[in-house]
């Protein structure tokens, strides 16, 4: 007798696509959806059977399309509508699914909505946004709180038609949208989920998902005392009405069978996101925990010297998330490294250097797939693109949080050249702009991202390395980290149970050197070994398992000297 059956998503391999910077098919210097489309069949020649496209709708592009528009239309460069819907048949087609970016805790200040809430202080949608007076300390005016933006600066913009401020926790242009309205909430279903369900869409990636209940939004404790604006993400995400906001927006999923994966930063409490994720709370599928990406991070992201962490530390990030789904858990979890708002993981967690980089990748691609839980990668992490290079200077980062980080420092320190190579070196390990520079798809002009007869440059720099890391290359080669993480996806569906389902305990949490986890399933155990040096090292096993039988699965070296692990190689055994 069979147990009952699985939802779709605990089984996805999902491949997140950056539009702008995947595929350019017209030659403007900006990926778009034809661009997509003409690469399907290479996104599920990997294993993949999940695609998740990154906001693609009408916007200004002030922090590249998470400022929408109109919920309802395409960005012009990307395509059109009926390119959305032809990207959805071609996906569904090869036998994939597709889910969206859903960005509802904000929109751009260019929306009709915002247009009309901002027009007066009577306008019917005037209380679709979140709308409050000055503060006025010894005659000053002064925003109602604290607060600082995501971005840097107050969360708080003043506006002249109506003499009130109004909340943006993001970029000024990114007014927030007031969730305690229910005729917002209601147009907010409408608008930006309906009207792609009806089209075919098989869930979203719910961005900022915590931060629609605000809470009493009173003043932040001061942990920045060099700034009038202070870090309040504790305050704002997690609020009251979390649960009833997520509820009902779950009721309008459900009905799609519709797959949502939250965006879910400032939540160190596990307990709350296990009430997130749980089945019975019917709120969320599965979210994304930051522990693991923001390891070593300061009270700013930026304010963190590269590598200031230890391995214990990675791993204890990823029992976090892993014991999500332990025994009696009735939740789910997810597995990742990279997307559009992190830097390479092979140049965060491994090393860039040419002689590491393929080891690097091939190993992180083995430990992700051995993980329980749904898998995502990012575009070009299965190739193993890593971060452009340190010769690059600030006119390369075209990011929003970059830039401002950047110039805050120089204000701060009165460009303080000591301040500001801090500054870049910690950019050039953690930017974001290093997840959104081209595809690297040839050596043709452009690294093949644009056609070569394009009569525009790529909107960023595409990396200098096309010869040594490029899609096409690594498609006719056995070797390469690509046909590595083939190989690895094929072995983490041949053993899905053990895999994707199986409970993860970390066998040797001390070890600065060795990751080594066990997988168990029922009767079946698995062994998963990673060297996270650069030099070779004798395998010594935990003594919980020296006494098994071993069987090798699978190495991400070749020909593996069975005592002994090269630099940056991984292992997965069968345990007897």
């Amino acid at each position: 007798m069979t147990g009952p059956a699985r939802p779709w998503w605990k089984d996805g391999v999902v491949y997140q696509i950056y539009p702008a910077s995947f595929k350019d098919s017209n030659g403007d210097g900006i990926g778009d959806l034809n661009g997509i489309i003409s690469e399907l069949d290479y996104i599920h020649s990997i294993g993949v059977n999940v695609v998740w496209v990154c906001p693609m709708y009408d916007s200004p592009q002030v922090d590249m399309g998470y400022d929408i528009r109109d919920y309802e239309s395409v960005y012009a460069p990307y395509g059109t509508v009926q390119d959305m819907e032809r990207l959805i048949a071609e996906t569904h087609a090869r036998g994939m699914k597709l889910v969206l970016d859903l960005v509802v805790n904000h929109t751009s200040d260019q929306h009709a909505w915002f247009q009309e809430s901002r027009s007066s202080k009577d306008n019917p949608k005037r209380d679709w946004y979140i709308w409050r007076p000055a503060r006025y300390v010894d005659g000053q005016r002064k925003p109602p709180n604290n607060w600082v933006s995501n971005f840097l600066g107050s969360v708080w913009q003043w506006d002249d038609t109506t003499e009130e401020y109004y909340l943006h926790l993001f970029c000024p242009e990114q007014p927030d949208l007031n969730w305690e309205n229910p005729e917002t909430r209601q147009a907010i279903y409408k608008s930006a989920m309906e009207f792609w369900l009806q089209r075919g869409v098989d869930g979203f990636r719910v961005d900022t998902v915590n931060m629609y209940s605000k809470g009493d939004m009173r003043d932040a404790p001061i942990t920045d005392p060099g700034s009038e604006w202070q870090p309040a993400g504790l305050q704002y995400c997690n609020g009251p009405r979390m649960a009833e906001f997520l509820a009902e927006m779950n009721e309008v999923l459900a009905k799609y069978d519709a797959m949502t994966v939250g965006e879910c930063p400032h939540t160190p409490d596990m307990k709350r996101v296990m009430q997130y994720v749980s089945a019975r709370e019917k709120q969320l599928n599965m979210v994304f925990q930051f522990d693991v990406v923001d390891i070593g991070q300061g009270p700013y992201k930026f304010q963190t010297t590269p590598r200031n962490y230890t391995l214990p530390d990675f791993k204890a990030a990823i029992t976090r998330t892993q014991d999500l789904i332990r025994a009696p858990s009735d939740g789910w979890t997810t597995v990742f490294l990279e997307n559009h708002d992190q830097s390479r993981s092979i140049t965060r967690f491994t090393s860039d250097l040419p002689q590491h980089r393929i080891p690097g990748g091939k190993m992180l691609s083995l430990m992700m797939c051995a993980l329980s839980g749904t898998l995502f990668i990012y575009q070009g992490q299965e190739l193993g693109m890593t971060n452009f290079p340190d010769t690059w200077d600030m006119s390369e980062f075209k990011d929003v949080d970059s830039s401002n980080y950047y110039k805050m420092v120089a204000r701060r320190t009165n460009n303080d050249p000591a301040a500001l190579k801090a500054a870049y070196a910690s950019l050039q390990h953690l930017a974001r702009d290093h997840a959104r520079v081209p595809m690297s798809w040839s050596t043709a002009p452009y690294n093949g991202f644009s056609p070569p007869d394009a009569t525009a440059k790529p909107w960023m720099r595409p990396l200098d390395d096309a010869d040594v890391c490029n899609a096409a290359q690594q498609q006719g080669d056995k070797d390469s980290v690509l046909a590595f993480w083939k190989r690895m996806l094929a072995l983490r569906k041949q053993y899905n149970d053990l895999l994707v389902h199986g409970q993860y305990d970390d066998l040797n949490v001390g070890n600065r050197d060795f990751f080594v986890f066990s997988k168990t399933w029922e009767g079946q155990r698995a062994l998963v070994v990673c060297n996270f040096t650069d030099g070779e090292k004798a395998l010594v096993l935990p003594q919980q398992i020296a006494g098994a039988k071993r069987e090798l699965l699978v190495s991400s070296v070749d020909g593996p000297v069975e005592e002994r692990l090269a630099a940056f190689e991984g292992r997965v055994y069968l345990l007897a």
